[in-house]
């Protein structure tokens, strides 16, 4: 059985949607806990049309998505969990190949898989850096977020064990959360394309905020501090954080924001120091 959960704030027009998509799933054995994060459109309504008992709705005071994620797991009921932006959908075979998965390979206790992508109504193709893999993935999460919270299904110790979604992180949650798991966790990449990722709308929290490798060094930062790592791990994360925080220099040099520019030139010193032999221990070796 697995709980499936969709946090949403005013996206009643798409809600239906990705609603729709968990019903149509193949695999059956399935509940849904929608959780409204203090929506004051159409939300509520648009859930209770359904008239389905599998499907529950929850309202709370508006605390962000990781609240709200985080709300759902401990409501759920089934000892697999699955995460889906309400304004993402699900191809309907889903559940069914990365149960199917699990159940070959049951070593795994998580599993992502690949996505189509929808910009502004057109279907775009991803970068290589946006390859995905299977394993012991850590060094393969620092760069960027790789694994699409709709994309994931896991078990619900792995996700106790990590401490759920950190609401402090107003984006870059996912990362951030990722990071811990894949630390201690080998997860399963499913060359699949079985969600639809939309973007490309004003209400994304990633529009909503300038420099986002602000809050990945933060989330660099709190996981090498962590004492999850090993001392592989620690050296490329050091150097993860060097080479983000030398991104944002820039970014902010450019801007005229010497006093941030300044702020993020004395973090590359602080951490050189750690990341010194990061080179013999690149990602990937």
């Amino acid at each position: 059985m697995v709980t499936v959960i969709i946090p949403t704030l005013n996206r009643g027009a798409c809600l239906a949607r990705a609603v729709e998509s968990v019903r149509r799933q193949r695999y059956p054995h399935w509940e849904l806990i929608v959780v409204d994060d203090g929506s004051t459109d159409e939300t509520e309504s648009t859930v209770a049309h359904f008239s389905d008992p599998r499907i529950h709705y929850v309202f709370m005071e508006h605390a962000g998505v990781s609240a709200a994620r985080n709300r759902g797991v401990t409501l759920a009921r089934h000892p697999w969990i699955s995460f889906l932006d309400s304004d993402d959908y699900w191809e309907p075979r889903k559940l069914e190949r990365q149960f199917a998965h699990l159940e070959k390979e049951p070593s795994y206790r998580a599993i992502y898989t690949n996505e189509i992508w929808i910009r502004r109504g057109i279907r775009v193709n991803q970068r290589k850096l946006h390859r995905k893999y299977s394993g012991w993935i850590y060094d393969r999460c620092l760069p960027l977020c790789i694994i699409s919270p709709s994309s994931v299904l896991l078990h619900r110790q792995v996700l106790d064990d990590a401490g759920g979604f950190d609401p402090a992180f107003p984006v870059c949650e996912d990362y951030e959360l990722w990071l811990r798991i894949a630390a201690r966790h080998p997860i399963r990449f499913l060359d699949e394309p079985l969600i639809v990722k939309t973007g490309g709308h004003a209400d994304q929290l990633s529009h909503q905020f300038w420099g986002m490798d602000r809050f990945r060094v933060q989330a660099l930062v709190k996981t090498y501090e962590s004492g999850l790592l090993t001392v592989q791990q620690k050296l490329w994360t050091a150097a993860e954080i060097v080479k983000k925080a030398g991104i944002l220099v820039t970014g902010f040099e450019n801007r005229g924001k010497k006093y941030e520019a300044e702020q993020y030139q004395a973090l590359i010193c602080e951490w050189e120091e750690r990341a010194q032999g990061a080179s013999f221990l690149s990602p990937g070796t």
